[in-house]
């Protein structure tokens, strides 16, 4: 449902779903086609997590409808900048607590002493515990951090460091200053946790997005927008059940946890509802492939990016074309010099080499070897190859990396400048990879 009919060069973005999105979620927009929208956003997983109230597992932007999207058409998302706005970041392991949900504890929270499904609460002190049922006054969290740290940003030099207790407790106690919780956002910061497991373990800060993409055709939950956690909704015991051929169809893979979705970036999305619905969200301050404690440096984020229409574009998920430095070594883009090298050994052998250009097809799955699996399976329908053609390009002239476990992959290859003129994206890899051709 979009909100307004006159279509705006920029659009400005600090309002959040409650954690559910698809087709009846109200848009914001129309931003023009070639716009720009500009998202303020919350911190995602912990901080929704412990949040009984919201329904999704993060507190996404509410999705901003382009001008001219029709189902069918894909979606070009230049990431342009993103700045970071929290001071402060925490994060560890997860345990679900039970009782305090149904069958999903993103999902289907309820109060483990009352029973109330999605409670309104209360916070009495700090600690993951303080989070209190309104109604009866028990805790409510459906989730408990096993092994957790407190790690201040400072966004200046680029590095951040985890704290010891004192200064956990001190940051727990002005969490909401700390965490730059936008104003409309409804979650409880998590860094009311103070926890201190970890003390004077640095990182580089290297910000992206956790969530970016277009908006499913069918209601789910926010972080349930990928193949592998939306696994868990088919046939599921709660409201937000879906089918097998709902899962198979009608979801964008919004929700990455990819790293290289950061500034810089390209993002082609599938169209799957009329206008799009570009949403953002999530975003954390570092991470290294497979985000395999389960959860990151969820921040607050300044993030603005272009969109662009690229029409008749059938994707049944997304591309993405990282920043050259992100690509594995066998995809990065030929330079001129190099292909004066290629068509020079090629010739001694009477052949004319094909232009190439990278791209990384999402596979998405309940596990790696499925998603991968799914992943080849789209790059040969999208580019119209064989399984196995895809299969010999990807070994010799790119990876398959992971993006999140247990799920979510990047399947890079070099890809024929011809097919992708057939695809109307030739010019939009070509300038961005600066190509010789």
């Amino acid at each position: 449902m979009v909100q307004s009919l006159s279509s705006e060069p920029e659009v400005f973005n600090d309002r959040f779903t409650n954690g559910i999105i698809g087709p009846h979620t109200k848009m914001l927009g129309p931003v023009a086609d070639g716009g720009t929208i500009v998202f303020i956003t919350t911190p995602g997983c912990w901080g929704p997590m412990i949040t009984p109230s919201l329904r999704g597992g993060h507190e996404v932007n509410v999705p901003v409808a382009v001008e001219g999207a029709e189902i069918g058409d894909a979606l070009a998302i230049r990431v342009k900048s993103i700045r970071v706005r929290s001071k402060a970041s925490s994060s560890g392991v997860d345990r679900p607590i039970e009782g305090a949900y149904v069958g999903d504890p993103y999902v289907a929270k309820r109060c483990p002493r009352c029973r109330e499904p999605w409670p309104e609460y209360t916070v009495e002190g700090i600690g993951i515990e303080a989070v209190k049922c309104r109604k009866c006054g028990a805790s409510t969290s459906p989730f408990d951090m096993v092994h957790g740290y407190t790690m201040v940003l400072d966004v200046e030099s680029g590095i951040g460091i985890t704290v010891d207790s004192s200064w956990a407790e001190k940051i727990a106690r002005e969490a909401w200053s700390w965490s730059a919780l936008p104003r409309n956002s409804k979650q409880v910061p998590i860094l009311i946790a103070r926890r201190s497991d970890l003390v004077g373990v640095a990182a580089r800060i290297r910000p992206f997005l956790g969530q970016l993409g277009t908006v499913p055709a069918v209601d789910i939950p926010d972080s349930h927008n990928a193949g592998d956690f939306g696994y868990l909704l088919v046939d599921a015991p709660h409201p937000y059940r879906i089918t097998r051929e709902q899962y198979e169809h009608d979801l964008t893979d919004g929700h990455l946890d990819i790293d290289s979705v950061r500034e810089g970036a390209v993002l082609i999305a599938p169209v799957k509802i009329r206008g799009g619905g570009v949403y953002a969200g999530d975003a954390h301050a570092m991470q290294g492939d497979g985000e395999v404690a389960g959860h990151t440096t969820d921040i607050s984020a300044e993030v603005r990016v272009q969109v662009e229409v690229i029409k008749n574009l059938k994707l049944e998920g997304p591309l993405l074309l990282p920043p050259e430095e992100d690509l594995p070594p066998l995809a990065k883009p030929w330079r001129k010099d190099e292909w004066e090298i290629v068509k020079n050994v090629a010739k001694r052998y009477g052949i004319e080499p094909e232009p190439v250009a990278p791209v990384q097809v999402i596979g998405s799955g309940p596990n790696m070897n499925e998603a991968a699996r799914r992943g080849f399976m789209r790059a040969a329908k999208l580019l119209g190859m064989s399984y196995e053609e895809v299969l010999n390009r990807v070994t010799i002239t790119g990876a398959v990396e992971i993006g999140r476990l247990p799920g979510i992959v990047q399947i890079s290859m070099q890809v024929p400048i011809r097919i992708l003129e057939r695809l109307d994206v030739a010019d939009i890899v070509v300038k961005h990879y600066n190509l010789p051709y």
